[in-house]
């Protein structure tokens, strides 16, 4: 049958041949998944990765991110999500409804806690917040209306390890769901389902894209019938990635390892640099000795991310802090972190002491993050060093 040449250049017959191989997958990009016939069509479950539904419920590259990430965090199950906030997000639609709780750390990314304050709050749910390093006060504060408990390890800006196998008891030994924020953990510091933990959550964002170009999140499971319940969640609210946001993540995720050591390796000998500088009261960094959590970081972790910060002396302004920060020339101002580039944050101080359950006494002075790039370690040291000089004058 002779047909126009509009339709045969869509509807050419020729297909590659099978068997072709290369370092790097395919990059599936698909919303209409075509279906050899009517029966094929209604056999498909979009539950499983055994077929293809709808681009939404997942392609040949967007699965394959799921099973390298499952296989990151010791998990069975995964799913993909546009940022980690949506990750989170996912976590409490999923277990959470109207009249229950969840219980929050003090150090809870910040954005976790608005979405509990805000968003749940008009759905008619509760939120308090748990003192990270005291596992016997959030068992007695775990009720019957507790649903879920999160973690956060380390807090990703005052940075305190948490007691994480004495909180995971807690809430075990009262049938709560626990669900861990790991993205500074990255699957390579710990596992946290080798502690007990029944959902573990990333942003793909940080480590395992580490560009600084991708905005993504999974959320991971072993039980099969938690993983049907958010897999459920995730279909519901239509939440899906891009076939070539999954591509940069899937290249990246072979030097993960490689980076995430050698950002620790930079971390740890800015953050002893500094503890020595008189301009710095403390450095929060899980790895050094008499940092909050410190001791169970040794406990728990084989490693530590590229990020710490540091409380600077209270005898400086804020203005001077911010001098200080504006100063930098190899760090640049920016939120995220685990990229290639390095990054400094202030933070209000005043605000996180008020936001306390701890009451914020451990917290005196101006607080600054830093996340370590994949610059040099001694030209960041130099630049940081310039950058105190400017704003604090020479060294005392």
């Amino acid at each position: 049958m002779s047909r126009d040449l509009s339709t045969e250049l869509i509807h050419h017959p020729y297909r590659p041949p099978a068997g072709f191989e290369a370092p790097q997958l395919a990059i599936h990009k698909a919303s209409t998944v075509i279906f050899a016939d009517v029966a094929s069509m209604r056999a498909r479950d979009w539950r499983n990765k055994l077929g293809y539904t709808y681009g939404l419920h997942g392609t040949p590259t967007t699965f394959a991110l799921e099973e390298r990430v499952a296989a990151l965090e010791g998990g069975r199950q995964c799913v993909l999500v546009p940022s980690g906030l949506a990750a989170i997000a996912l976590v409490d639609q999923a277990l959470l409804a109207q009249g229950g709780e969840v219980l929050l750390p003090d150090n809870v990314y910040g954005p976790s806690r608005e979405l509990a304050r805000s968003e749940l709050t008009r759905w008619g749910i509760t939120h308090r917040l748990y003192d990270p390093l005291d596992a016997t006060a959030l068992a007695a504060m775990i009720g019957p209306r507790t649903r879920l408990v999160w973690l956060e390890a380390a807090g990703s800006v005052t940075m305190e390890f948490p007691d994480l196998p004495g909180l995971v008891e807690a809430a075990r030994s009262r049938g709560v769901t626990t669900a861990l924020d790991n993205t500074w953990g990255a699957g390579i510091a710990f596992r946290g389902f080798d502690l007990g933990i029944d959902i573990v959550m990333q942003a793909l964002t940080k480590y395992p894209s580490g560009g600084g170009d991708v905005l993504m999140g999974s959320v991971t499971t072993r039980d099969a019938a938690l993983h049907e319940r958010i897999k459920l969640t995730h279909m519901h609210l239509g939440l899906g990635v891009a076939g070539n946001d999954a591509e940069l993540v899937l290249r990246s995720l072979a030097t993960l390892p490689l980076r995430y050591h050698a950002q620790d390796a930079a971390g740890r000998a800015l953050a002893a640099w500094l503890a020595a500088r008189p301009e710095v009261r403390q450095v929060l960094h899980p790895a050094l000795e008499g940092s909050p959590g410190h001791a169970h970081w040794r406990a728990t972790c084989s490693a530590a991310a590229g990020l710490f910060s540091v409380l600077l002396d209270e005898r400086y302004t804020a203005a001077q802090v911010d001098a200080f920060v504006d100063a930098l020339q190899l760090f640049r101002i920016g939120y995220s972190w685990a990229g290639p580039v390095s990054l400094v944050v202030p933070y209000d101080v005043a605000a996180m002491r008020a936001g306390s359950v701890r009451g914020g006494a451990h917290l005196r002075g101006h607080l600054v993050r830093f996340s370590l790039g994949l610059e040099a370690v001694a030209d960041l040291q130099a630049d940081i060093e310039q950058a105190l000089v400017a704003a604090f004058g020479a060294a005392v």
